[in-house]
C-alpha cells in the first residue's frame, strides 16, 4: 500500500445551484396576495488550502472524485435555500496545480494559500424576485445552474534548501539523520528510500531545510531506478551535495566515475519553469561530499581523488555519517550557501515592481464592450448562426423549456440584449437553426422572430405565453376569398341541376318545385314528390 503519493489527478466538480420556487400566497381575505416564491441556494466551492500538517497526497489518490455540496432549493412563503458549504482540500506546502495539458494553474508554497478549483452553481431566482410591475405574477422560476467541473493535476514539489543526490546506498539518508532530527530508514542495500525525505538543519542563526530524495542510477533520465522521477523535489533547492560513497565495492565504479554519471543524469533532467526556480540543476552551487572514510581504504581514496574535485571549481568535504566527522564544516557551508541565495532573492524582489491591480465593481459594463458574438456555420448544407457568450449561456440553463412563460421571458431577455439585431445583421431568416452554446449543452432553436412588445403586455394565463402557441386568425382578404369560393359552389350546383332538368332527368326545376312546396306548406296541400 503507497504510504507516498507526489502526483494525482484529480477530478473536482463545484456544487449545483437549487431551483427557485414558483409559488403564489394564498390567505384568507387576500385573494390576491401575490407571487412568494423564495430564491435557490448557491453551490458550494471546491477550494485547495495548504496545510502544514499535510505532507502527502495520498487521501485524493484514494479519492480522486471531490464534489462540493449542492444548493438548497427555494420554497413557497419567501423560504430562501441555504448555500451550499465550501469543500476545503488540504494540500502540503508546495503544491502545483495544472490542467491535463501541463498549463499552471496555481502554485501553493506559504501556509494558508488558497485556489479555488471549482467554482459552485449560482442558484435560481423565485417567481418572487421575478415580479415587476408588468408582470405582476410570473407563472415560472429559474432554474439552478450546474457547478463547473474539471480534471486537475496536483504535484508535490519539496521546500528544500539543500538538495542531497547521488547513488543509492551512498549515505543521503544516513547524512539527513546525522545532522537534523529525521529518521528514515536506513539499510545496507540499494534503493532503501523509496520517498523523499525532509531535515531542519540549525547552522548558528542560520535554520535551512535538506531534501533526499531516492538514489540516481545511470540511465535514469531514460526510465530507470527511481530517483529521476523525484527529482522533481529538488527543483526548488538553492544548491546541490553530491554525497559520493568511497567505500563502495561494486567493480567499475570510483567517485568520478559516479560524479560524472550523476551529473550527466541532472543534465538531462528539465527543471519545470513552475517551480520557482528557472535555472538548471547543474548550473545551481555544488558541493562533493565524500563519505565513509572511517573505512581506511575509504580515507585514502577521498584523499586522493579530492585535488581532482577541487580542480573542477568544486568545494570538498571528508565526512563520516558513522563517526560525525566533518559534518559541523559541511553544515556551516551549506548554511552559507543558503544565506546567499536567501539575500540575492529579496534584491530581486526588492527591485521588482509590481503593478497596482485595478479593481471594478463586478457590475461594471462598458456599453461598447460586446457581450456575445454570433458565427455563422452550415449544417447539413444549410445555415446555422451559433451564439457564444457568457450571459446567453447562462441564461439558457437558467431557462426550464417545459415551461411556455419561461421560453417568452428567456426570448424577451435575448431581444434586450440584442441577439435579435445581430442575427438579422447577420443575414438570419425567420426558420433558420439558431444554436445557443459551443458544448454539448448547447440548445438548438428555430428562430422565429419575437413580435413587438413583451409578454408583460399579452393577457394570458400563468405559465403560458400567447406567442407561442398557434393562433390562426384569417386575414380580411382571406375571409372575402373564402365567401367568393363558397358562392362559386353554390353557382355551379344550381346550374348543374339545371342541365339535369333541361335534359329531362327532372320534370321541374329545383326553384320552381321549392316554391311550390313554400306554397302548398302555406295552404295545407301536400304536394306529390317529383317524378324521375
Amino acid at each position: 500500500m503507497a504510504e507516498f503519493v507526489d502526483r494525482v489527478v484529480l477530478h473536482v466538480s463545484g456544487g449545483h445551484g437549487g431551483n427557485g420556487c414558483v409559488s403564489v400566497r394564498r390567505e384568507k381575505f387576500k385573494p390576491l396576495g401575490g407571487p412568494n416564491g423564495g430564491n435557490g441556494g448557491n453551490g458550494g466551492d471546491v477550494i485547495l488550502r495548504v496545510d502544514n500538517q499535510t505532507t502527502t497526497l495520498l487521501e485524493y489518490h484514494h479519492s480522486p472524485h471531490q464534489h462540493a455540496p449542492n444548493g438548497d432549493i427555494g420554497r413557497g412563503d419567501m423560504h430562501h435555500g441555504y448555500n451550499g458549504e465550501d469543500l476545503v482540500l488540504t494540500v502540503p506546502q508546495g503544491t502545483v496545480v495544472k490542467d491535463r495539458d501541463g498549463n499552471v494553474l496555481a502554485d501553493l508554497l506559504h501556509v494558508g494559500d488558497e485556489y479555488t478549483a471549482a467554482r459552485g452553481g449560482q442558484g435560481g431566482l423565485g417567481n418572487a424576485a421575478l415580479a415587476s410591475t408588468k408582470r405582476k405574477a410570473p407563472g415560472f422560476a429559474l432554474l439552478g445552474i450546474p457547478g463547473e467541473e474539471t480534471d486537475i493535476v496536483l504535484e508535490l514539489k519539496s521546500i528544500a534548501d539543500i538538495a542531497l543526490v547521488g547513488y543509492p546506498s551512498a549515505g543521503k539518508s544516513s547524512l539527513i539523520a546525522a545532522i537534523s532530527a529525521a529518521r528514515p530508514k536506513i539499510a545496507d542495500y540499494p534503493f532503501t528510500t523509496l520517498i523523499p525525505n525532509l531535515g531542519v538543519v540549525q547552522a548558528g542563526d542560520v535554520r535551512y531545510t535538506v531534501a533526499d530524495v531516492p538514489g540516481l542510477i545511470e540511465g535514469a533520465s531514460e526510465g530507470k531506478g527511481l530517483g529521476h522521477r523525484f527529482l522533481r523535489h529538488v527543483e526548488r533547492s538553492s544548491a546541490l551535495v553530491h554525497v559520493i560513497d568511497c567505500a563502495t565495492l561494486e567493480p567499475g565504479r570510483d567517485p568520478i566515475s559516479d560524479f560524472e554519471v550523476i551529473r550527466g543524469e541532472l543534465e538531462n533532467y528539465a527543471v519545470d519553469p513552475t517551480a520557482g526556480v528557472t535555472v538548471p540543476l547543474n548550473d545551481r552551487p555544488q558541493i562533493i561530499v565524500l563519505n565513509k572514510i572511517d573505512v581506511p581504504e575509504a580515507r585514502e581514496l577521498a584523499d586522493f581523488v579530492r585535488p581532482e574535485f577541487e580542480n573542477m571549481g568544486y568545494k570538498v568535504f571528508e565526512i563520516s555519517t558513522a563517526s560525525h566527522e566533518g559534518l559541523k564544516p559541511l553544515i556551516f557551508a551549506m548554511a552559507n550557501l543558503v544565506e546567499e541565495d536567501r539575500q540575492k532573492r529579496v534584491t530581486q524582489e526588492d527591485n521588482f515592481t509590481i503593478e497596482a491591480p485595478v479593481i471594478r465593481p463586478q457590475g461594471f459594463r462598458s456599453k461598447k464592450k460586446q457581450e456575445f458574438i454570433i458565427r455563422r456555420e452550415e449544417r447539413n448544407l444549410e445555415p446555422l448562426f451559433r451564439v457564444i457568450g457568457e450571459k446567453p449561456e447562462r441564461w439558457i440553463q437558467q431557462t426550464d423549456f417545459n415551461n411556455d412563460e419561461a421560453v417568452g421571458y428567456l426570448a424577451d431577455r435575448l431581444a434586450k440584449l440584442g441577439v435579435e439585431d445581430e442575427l438579422f445583421k447577420s443575414g438570419a431568416r425567420a426558420g433558420d437553426a439558431v444554436v445557443i452554446g459551443e458544448n454539448d449543452n448547447s440548445v438548438v432553436f428555430d428562430w422565429e422572430p419575437t413580435m413587438v412588445g413583451g409578454a408583460e403586455l399579452l393577457s394570458s394565463p400563468r405559465g403560458t405565453d400567447s406567442r407561442l402557441e398557434e393562433i390562426i386568425r384569417p386575414t380580411r382578404a382571406q375571409k372575402r376569398e373564402e365567401y367568393k369560393e363558397r358562392m362559386d359552389a353554390k353557382a355551379e350546383a344550381r346550374a348543374e341541376l339545371e342541365q339535369e332538368r333541361v335534359a329531362g332527368v327532372w320534370t321541374e326545376s329545383v326553384e320552381y318545385r321549392r316554391k311550390l312546396k313554400e306554397k302548398g306548406k302555406a295552404e295545407g296541400i301536400n304536394m306529390p314528390e317529383a317524378k324521375q
